[in-house]
């Protein structure tokens, strides 16, 4: 059985990506009857809403699902409180360590799964006790970090003993393909489930990732330290500027705020904040989650079955003492 599958109890080894003011019950819930593993994103939201979301997608699903907790969120202590005395199952974490609550986390039978942008910060929580580490390359949306998932997938797989999750830039059968032969166990997946039915973004947002074509991404923020990857529009373009003059951080950061919440709930997508994974100028239609994952890994077993092919004209392989090729 595939180890992510088992440690996490579900079908498909998929984990839905833990988007902030997006992955809210009604998605979480969806991916997780999918057979994937649903995630509520609780950045940037209150306790009494964290805990709200949880007990809804319980109503809705009696599979398992997750949390995300960014670990930078002036009231993490409060979320880390709830998720252990809702018995989430398990949480994935963003921007930092989880170090600090991992004995909690266990105390309380949680399976945690960070997201790292590093093969030092891959070994790092495994040390601490995480049961897999998400590796997500620049090519996501939203927070990103400077390697790309090709090249930052591999080492981490080499680097550690535990299961590796790919994310960033997959988004159909041959990422999920590729993200295999790169050695993980398991995919994670963020700008697909934007336009999932059962997404409750604006509908200008998903009407934005359906039109993207494959150079309508950029990444803004870089100067401030934390690069976000958007879908590119009036305020993405005003970011840029700023950096390249050499604008205060604080300046760019009083730009931002509030404006990821106008394009999801407002749908404003000229000084909305649309982020969005590269992955987007594949994405062209708006389905349920439960097909959005069954075709990609229908399409993915598709792939794997004939991952021979690649081998030179004339050449031999075998598997278990048979000639393949």
């Amino acid at each position: 059985m595939n180890k992510v599958c088992e440690i996490l109890g579900i079908e498909y080894p998929i984990l839905q990506g833990g988007m902030a003011r997006i992955a809210d019950s009604s998605l979480a819930s969806a991916v997780s009857n999918g057979g994937g593993f649903g995630i509520i994103a609780s950045g940037g939201e209150t306790g009494e809403w964290l805990r709200e979301e949880i007990r809804k997608t319980r109503e809705l699903t009696n599979k398992p699902f997750g949390v995300n907790l960014m670990l930078l969120s002036p009231n993490i202590d409060e979320l880390v409180e709830i998720v252990c005395e809702e018995k989430i199952k398990a949480v994935t974490t963003g921007a930092g360590n989880p170090g600090k609550y991992m004995k909690k986390f266990a105390a309380n039978g949680i399976t945690v799964i960070p997201v790292v942008a590093s093969v030092a910060l891959a070994r790092r929580v495994e040390k601490a006790g995480a049961a897999a580490v998400i590796a997500e390359g620049l090519e996501g949306g939203g927070h990103i970090g400077e390697m790309t998932t090709m090249a930052l997938v591999p080492m981490v797989v080499d680097a550690v003993s535990i299961p590796v999750v790919a994310a960033g830039g997959i988004g159909d059968g041959r990422g999920i393909a590729a993200a295999f032969m790169l050695g993980a166990s398991a995919v994670q997946v963020g700008t697909r489930f934007l336009v999932a039915n059962e997404c409750t973004v604006s509908q200008n947002y998903k009407k934005a990732i359906l039109k993207a074509e494959d150079n309508d991404t950029c990444a803004t923020g870089r100067s401030t330290g934390h690069p976000v990857r958007v879908l590119k529009n009036k305020l993405a373009k005003k970011v840029l500027a700023l950096e390249k003059a050499n604008a205060d951080p604080e300046e760019i950061a009083a730009l931002c705020t509030g404006r990821l919440w106008d394009a999801v709930k407002k749908g404003d997508m000229d000084m909305g904040s649309v982020m969005s994974g590269q992955i987007a100028g594949l994405v062209k239609k708006e389905q349920p989650a439960k097909d959005i994952i069954s075709e990609m890994f229908e399409e993915a077993q598709k792939i794997y079955e004939n991952r021979f092919d690649i081998c030179r004209t004339g050449s031999t392989v075998h598997r278990n003492g048979q000639e393949l090729v």
